[in-house]
């Protein structure tokens, strides 16, 4: 089962001394891969969730607002480094349960998360929030690990589990189990490297569009500051 979300924050804070020296290396290609390969109009909103240390920020383009959320404060703390170290001002960080974001809804263009939604203790949570405050026509993209049947890949699935258990990472997770039920269309399921381990799925946010009843309370991103402070978080 993966981490419930006070046992995952914990995890995570341990790890975040060592995370960028274990997985920066292993993740990096198709992290530039995908993110590199964004097109943004000026000044669209973006959602990474699960920012973690901030591995991602240098690469976005900086037409766009890159707002990101984690549960560990110790992954945000070096992802303020890294603020420190490049000259993003474009980009905000919080801390926030991504299956419980404070922001209004439809307040972003593109909602990415990265290696994180079959860490999450709940995934429908997750996608029904990331679904919430994209905008209707908007972008969502996953970037993560999703079963296949392949024996290669079945064998380093094998050999990476117990690290994987410990960290609440789920292996046993479809496509088709994460997005299937929501009202998204699919433009794009690739494969990325190390050894097509990792799927990219881009979907586009076909939720009807809802003024009446719309959330008009919460956080907008642009009000969102470099800061710490929130009310925990989901990230994987």
């Amino acid at each position: 089962m993966p981490a419930a979300p006070d046992r995952m924050k914990g995890v995570y804070d341990q790890y975040s001394g060592i995370y960028d020296r274990i997985f920066g290396p292993v993740f990096q290609h198709s992290r530039e891969e995908v993110i590199r390969g964004l097109e943004l109009a000026p000044g669209e909103q973006i959602l990474e969730v699960g920012v973690g240390t901030g591995l991602c920020l240098p690469l976005y383009p900086r037409n766009g607002r890159v707002t990101g959320v984690d549960i560990s404060q110790g992954m945000l703390r070096k992802a303020l480094d890294r603020l420190e170290e490049h000259p993003l001002e474009h980009v905000n960080l919080l801390a926030m349960d991504a299956g419980r974001m404070s922001f209004q809804d439809d307040c972003f263009d593109l909602v990415i998360a990265a290696y994180v939604v079959t860490a999450v203790s709940d995934h429908r949570a997750l996608m029904r929030e990331m679904i919430r405050v994209c905008r209707p026509g908007g972008r969502l993209i996953l970037l993560n690990h999703f079963r296949q049947d392949s024996r290669l890949v079945g064998a380093v699935e094998r050999a990476i589990s117990p690290l994987c258990k410990h960290v609440g990472f789920r292996t046993d997770l479809s496509v088709d189990d994460v997005v299937g039920e929501w009202p998204l269309r699919i433009v794009r399921d690739d494969r990325v490297k190390p050894l097509g381990m990792w799927h990219v799925v881009e979907g586009i946010n076909e939720k009807a569009s809802v003024e009446t009843g719309k959330s008009t309370s919460g956080t907008r991103p642009e009000t969102a500051t470099r800061s710490m402070s929130g009310d925990g978080g989901s990230r994987g």
